[in-house]
């Protein structure tokens, strides 16, 4: 405190109460001070602390105009429990410690801003800021990191801008341009002085044209050009900050709870701090903020920086160096001291707020009623929960190209759990290009897909997951007349191939584009270095001109060459218009070799390469063929997903997994089948016949045998009226299925295709229904003695019975 007793000999100066001013302070002045200047001091009178007291009672303090209050439409105080609507005694007395010390700083401290210690709650309650806050643990992992909890909290919050009467709304009033129309004159009515004339009116037209538009264009730009702020320094704003030294955090940082982004200490955007508080103390900025917080020292435990409001065991201490410390080394100081603090220590009182209860629900909504709007300049930002929209949309960002944000430059959506791994989608609408960003694991291994139109032949760019691909494919690319693929990892080291196409043939019948694929005129092909081989032995591009008929080759290049070899086939049919075979001639093959070799120049030679590039082109051309399909396939998958946007539902979600739901209804199902028929095992089979008896009488010998033949004779009656009616069912199926089909026989001829189908479908569903009453009678009749035998042996254990265990002992 030794910045506020500065301040107050300086003002005090003047006046004959320095005494009074010191005696209000001299309890905190003897934690800072050392102990010999402690002892000093001298003691106060009663008339100077009256005068003190009196005087600290006529301070003012500045209490804002607007507080922000809470209405009955907005929270249900009812509800709300007692701590509330009250304040305990301790809270009481944290009031009154926290009106004194902002009566203190108010006199100290006129032109600053007034503090901001104990506001109004929903009830209307004065409460303390810091009990206000209650470290509570959730159950949720994203909440222990500060920047998904920060995200978490700026989704709840929205942000109402205040009116601000320092900028009026001004509406300016469009000029609309005067348009001008001419007719042209007949040419042979007017002459070459007039056109000129009517030339150099239509440039001086077009030239102030451009001049308003430049002049409208710097308008815009000057609406748009941030004005002066009149109320730059004068806003407080609250936001969270984070001190290092716990859980690995490397240094000081602030994070604001409206956007849920960090931002440095020493960023520009804040100008200074009033004060700090937690859960456990309020600390004020007693440090100057001239160069905004760059050159602020967050140590807490400094009270010449940071003011502090109680004096308690939580409060974070200053590191003394030892010269600092040696003044406080005497025993009996340090007892002392400590017997002094006793009574003048105040710890915070509990949180009068109630525990944090997030439901998963309500953690999965995230946004209120699950859907949040953000408006931009010249952007929208809108937010959604996961699943509640049905194709997976979670957010999507707007852009616009006017203030009004009524022309849309360029979209992008954001998706989640979307079966077909969609996870970005943008949309560019003045190029009206479409671009959609795969995660991992789509069917076609799609990972960029870049589109005007899903018509096929229309130009377009696909990215694949190259490792989740066979054939190594990283990219394709299509227009009308060309397709350009990118391969890596291959093993035959192909990198790149290029087909052009011709015109397709027109056919009468309607065909589609695989039935009637275009015709291929140009194949290029290029490869990686296959260090196996020599250069000159190592194809880097070959060429297919199939409508030439003739095969291009270039080797690669020698890292002490500067040219490669190149060699070019005349690819001729192999039989020529009469029959006869074509032998290879030496003008089929023109070759530039950089080193001639011998083996290159025999016609055996330059026959079975050129037979081995005819392979190649055969592969090559199947290869085209199967891209186009494979084009087709994608093209077709995509708009069935796009229909169906089908969502993924984890199997640990029992709400919206209805595969999940159906199973544990089965097994609730057969769990309750399964207690039923325990409960009918459990029935007692003599209670008809023991309530023809007088209760509580002892069974004689005669009625326990009547009672068991009673039992068992009931029971063989069941059994029988049991068979009866499977058989009177299985009798009048069958009869029902005879009558249909001599019916039949009888209208067979008059009968429609219709009406065999109902009698197919009927005969089908009667025989079922026969074999299954067949299978049931055929197992009563098995289980009935079993049954009956069964009963009789528990009829023979029973202990109400005991007379007939004496009959067969």
């Amino acid at each position: 405190m030794e910045v506020l007793r500065e301040k107050v000999e300086e003002e005090e100066e003047a006046e004959r109460e320095e005494a009074a001013e010191r005696a209000e302070w001299v309890r905190t002045e003897k934690m800072m001070r050392p102990v010999e200047v402690r002892k000093e001091e001298t003691t106060l009178t009663q008339e100077t602390l009256r005068d003190l007291e009196k005087k600290l009672s006529e301070i003012q303090i500045p209490i804002s105009a607007e507080l922000p209050a809470f209405t009955k439409d907005t929270i249900d105080i009812s509800k709300l429990p007692v701590s509330y609507k009250t304040n305990t005694p301790k809270e009481e007395h944290l009031l009154q410690v926290a009106d004194n010390f902002s009566r203190q700083y108010s006199h100290l401290c006129p032109d600053r801003v007034p503090l901001f210690l104990h506001p109004l709650n929903e009830c209307e309650v004065p409460k303390f800021v810091s009990t206000t806050l209650r470290p509570t643990l959730m159950p949720y992992p994203e909440l222990y990191n500060w920047d998904s909890c920060a995200q978490f909290v700026s989704d709840f919050l929205t942000m109402v801008p205040l009116p601000d009467p320092l900028k009026p709304t001004i509406k300016s009033e469009e000029k609309v341009l005067p348009k001008k129309y001419t007719i042209r004159p007949p040419r042979d009515l007017c002459s070459r002085f007039e056109q000129e004339q009517e030339v150099k009116k239509q440039q001086e037209i077009r030239a102030q044209e451009k001049k308003q538009l430049r002049e409208e264009e710097e308008r815009l730009m000057e609406v748009e050009k941030a004005k002066p702020d009149a109320l730059h320094g004068l806003r407080v704003h609250s936001w969270v900050l984070v001190l290092s030294g716990k859980r690995e955090v490397p240094e000081n940082f602030f994070i604001d709870a409206f956007t849920g982004h960090s931002y440095s200490t020493q960023d520009e955007r804040f100008l200074g701090i009033e004060s700090l508080w937690n859960h456990k103390n309020y600390w004020i900025n007693m440090q100057d903020c001239w160069n905004c917080c760059k050159d602020l020292i967050f140590d807490l435990g400094d009270p010449v920086r940071w003011e502090y409001m109680l004096l308690g065991t939580d409060k974070s201490q200053l590191s003394l160096t030892e010269e600092d410390d040696s003044g406080i080394n005497d025993d009996d100081d340090v007892e002392n001291l400590g017997k002094e603090d006793e009574d003048k220590s105040f710890d915070m009182p509990h949180s009068w707020v109630e525990q944090i209860e997030i439901s998963p629900e309500a953690f999965e909504t995230r946004c209120p009623n699950g859907k949040k709007v953000i408006q931009y300049k010249r952007a929208k930002l809108e937010k959604w929960a996961p699943y509640l929209n049905s194709n997976g949309l979670v957010s999507r960002l707007t852009t616009y190209e006017d203030l009004e944000c009524t022309n849309i430059l360029e979209i992008k959506e954001w998706y989640q759990n979307r079966e077909d791994m969609l996870e970005l989608k943008h949309i560019n609408k003045t190029t009206d290009l479409k671009t959609d960003y795969f995660k991992p694991g789509h069917p076609q291994a799609l990972r960029v897909h870049s589109y005007k139109s899903m018509q096929p032949e229309m130009d377009r760019v696909i990215e694949f997951y190259e490792m989740a691909r066979v054939d190594g494919l990283i990219k394709r690319e299509e227009t009308a007349r060309t397709m350009t693929e990118y391969y890596q990892g291959r093993p035959d080291f192909l990198s790149y191939r290029h087909a052009n196409f011709g015109p397709r043939v027109k056919k009468l019948a309607l065909s589609s584009a695989e039935s009637n694929p275009r015709p291929i005129v140009k194949i290029t092909e290029r490869f990686f270095r296959n260090s196996a081989k020599p250069a000159e032995e190592d194809v880097a591009e070959r060429v297919f001109l199939l409508a030439e008929e003739r095969i291009q080759l270039r080797y690669h290049c020698r890292d002490d060459h500067i040219t490669a070899s190149k060699r070019e086939f005349l690819r001729r049919t192999e039989v020529d218009s009469k029959g006869n075979k074509i032998i290879m001639t030496p003008d089929m093959c023109i070759s530039f070799e950089v080193e001639p070799m011998e083996h290159t120049k025999k016609l055996l030679y330059q026959y079975e390469a050129m037979m081995h590039l005819k392979r190649e082109e055969k592969l090559s051309r199947h290869q085209v063929w199967e891209s186009e399909l494979e084009v087709l396939e994608i093209l077709k998958l995509r708009e069935e997903e796009e229909a169906a946007h089908t969502l993924t539902i984890s199997i640990y979600d029992t709400k919206r997994n209805e595969k999940s739901k159906e199973y544990r209804e089965a097994m609730e199902r057969v769990m309750h089948e399964e207690h039923l028929r325990q409960m009918e095992t459990q029935l007692d089979y003599l209670a008809p016949f023991l309530a023809q008896l007088p209760p509580g009488e002892k069974l004689t010998r005669w009625q326990a045998v009547r009672l068991k033949d009673e039992c068992l004779s009931d029971f063989k009656q069941r059994l029988i009226n049991k068979a009866n009616l499977i058989q009177a069912r299985f009798e009048k199926e069958t009869q029902e299925l005879q009558k249909k089909q001599q019916w039949y026989q009888e209208n067979q001829v008059t009968l429609t295709p219709e009406d065999e189908d109902l009698y197919l479908s009927y005969c089908s569903q009667a025989m079922f229904r026969i074999r299954i009453l067949e299978q049931r009678l055929n197992r009563h009749k098995e289980l009935a003695p079993l049954k009956y035998l069964a009963l009789e042996e528990k009829l023979y254990k029973d202990p109400r019975l005991g007379e007939l265990q004496k009959i067969f002992a």
